[in-house]
């Protein structure tokens, strides 16, 4: 999945999203609203990590979406 459809499908993908991350509050989730540059930030806050592990951890998520 390419993150344009994640983008436009957040709705359907947030809850996956808050599984793999669970650290990620709704709040966050609705802040987020399908950015991914806002979903590494959030991800680095919540897990302590740097932008390259956050980036990562999105695109190998990406790669169980298809």
């Amino acid at each position: 999945m390419n993150w344009d459809r994640v983008e436009g499908n957040w709705k359907q993908v947030k809850g996956s999203v808050q599984q793999k991350w669970g650290k990620l509050t709704g709040d966050d989730l609705d802040v987020i609203e399908g950015k991914r540059v806002q979903l590494v930030g959030r991800i680095q806050e919540r897990y302590g990590i740097n932008k390259n592990e956050a980036e990562r951890q999105i695109d190998s998520w990406l790669k169980t979406m298809t």
